[in-house]
């Protein structure tokens, strides 16, 4: 995993809540993304500001969820009031009307206000075209990109190095089954 060091250690001062600015954590599959965001919610934490982390499409569903039952009014104050939103796998998924409409909404209400962390795969350029509002989301993304902080990760996925290894113990495999040195047993 590659990115600026420098960079890296003005976003763990979290000075970027201060003004507030957001922070966008970029980069292919696998290459950490989501653990970088995840130490910036612990710091903050540890620091006693208000976090809340969320995969963007379970995001996204809990406020369509929340239109149901009539407290979407109530979980959009929750996600604008909170100091820290870390957005996980933003854009990963195209986002239907209703989400390209929450997004929006959500970045108008934050923005100057809160700190937002969008990790994701794709490149804010390539957001527009994942949004079923292309007006909307430029307004979004305008806002977000204007204000936030771009820490690119490069670098391959993690994820193969966790790859399970098959171990074969030397000198055990006889070419014999199982059953028959059941059988060679019994036979003795």
């Amino acid at each position: 995993m590659r990115y600026d060091q420098q960079l890296w250690t003005e976003l763990t001062s979290l000075r970027f809540l201060d003004g507030p600015h957001g922070t966008l954590l970029l980069g292919p599959v696998g290459v950490g993304k989501t653990h970088l965001a995840t130490a910036l919610g612990h710091i903050a934490i540890r620091r006693r500001h208000s976090v809340l982390m969320a995969r963007a499409d379970k995001l996204f569903k809990r406020l369509k969820a929340a239109r149901l039952d009539n407290t979407v009014d109530a979980e959009m104050r929750r996600l604008t009031q909170v100091e820290l939103l870390i957005l996980d796998d933003f854009a990963l998924q195209p986002l239907d009307a209703t989400q390209t409409t929450d997004f929006y909404e959500l970045t108008v209400e934050r923005h100057h206000k809160t700190a937002t962390v969008i990790t994701s795969n794709r490149a804010p350029d390539e957001w527009l075209a994942m949004t079923a509002d292309p007006l909307l989301a430029q307004s979004a993304i305008d806002r977000l990109v204007s204000t936030a902080h771009e820490l690119i990760i490069e670098g391959d996925s993690y994820r193969r190095h966790q790859k399970p290894t098959h171990h074969t113990k030397t000198g055990t495999n006889t070419g014999v089954s199982v059953d028959q040195q059941k059988r060679d047993h019994h036979a003795h």
